[in-house]
């Protein structure tokens, strides 16, 4: 339901381990180089599908919102509010990744106010420690908001580890944003024993260089990231919800 990286490797793990679609939704990238990855390495073997994983807020305040379906382009550091009104307005299914993890997530008292907007919850993901893994569950849980998991793979070797499965096959996107926002029977899967659990440390050790000083710098300084919304490709549309 969720991985950053899209290569040939990719998807031959992908294939490999029994996967039939990928939500492909890479950091600071924008929908149309999306669109256009997920769409060349899409096959009849694996559906790739492209998704944004929105930073809402500013630095001191982010949270992260999984978006499928999207019609128009949004970007990063819009507020929160604005954003959740723009993906109701494109209709788009809208996925909470890694609550209340660290920082980045949007927080139980967010998803209580947006639970009629929100099609689902992660309940488990390779980052996350298991104690973080089973507060998803209590919030799933006490929300009623259906769960979903994925590998979150910001590493090949991620790939397959977790994953949604679903009763019945999706052909395309819309099938599957449809599905979600229908909230159609799911269920979590994810691999156990010491290679899983190497695996997860793995990626939670790669979050030290996802958060080096220099990517901070070339992301939140700078102000010329392609989906900051000062960005011609929005032509000006977000300025009133823009936190930088």
């Amino acid at each position: 339901m969720h991985v950053k990286i899209l290569d040939e490797k990719v998807v031959a793990r992908a294939k490999a381990r029994g996967i039939d679609a990928l939500v492909y939704a890479p950091h600071f990238t924008r929908l149309s180089t999306i669109n256009a990855r997920a769409a060349a390495f899409s096959d009849d073997d694996l559906l790739v599908i492209p998704g944004r994983e929105l930073f809402t807020g500013d630095w001191k305040t982010r949270k992260h919102i999984l978006a499928l379906g999207l019609s128009d382009p949004i970007p990063d550091f819009i507020t929160l509010d604005g954003a959740m009104t723009e993906l109701a307005r494109q209709n788009a299914a809208v996925l909470v990744p890694h609550p209340e993890f660290l920082t980045v997530s949007m927080e139980q008292p967010d998803i209580e106010r947006f639970a009629d907007r929100i099609h689902g919850i992660e309940a488990y993901n390779p980052k996350h420690w298991p104690h973080q893994n089973r507060r998803a569950e209590e919030i799933i849980h006490e929300t009623g908001i259906s769960g979903f998991t994925s590998s979150y793979a910001h590493m090949r070797g991620t790939i397959g580890e977790a994953w949604t499965t679903f009763d019945e096959r999706f052909e395309t996107v819309d099938n599957l944003v449809a599905a979600l926002r229908d909230d159609v029977p799911r269920k979590v899967m994810h691999r156990t024993g010491i290679g899983h659990r190497l695996r997860c440390l793995a990626e939670f050790a790669h979050l030290g260089y996802e958060n080096s000083y220099g990517k901070i710098d070339r992301l939140f300084l700078s102000g010329t990231e392609p989906t900051h919304p000062d960005h011609i490709a929005y032509g000006g549309r977000f300025d009133d919800i823009s936190v930088y």
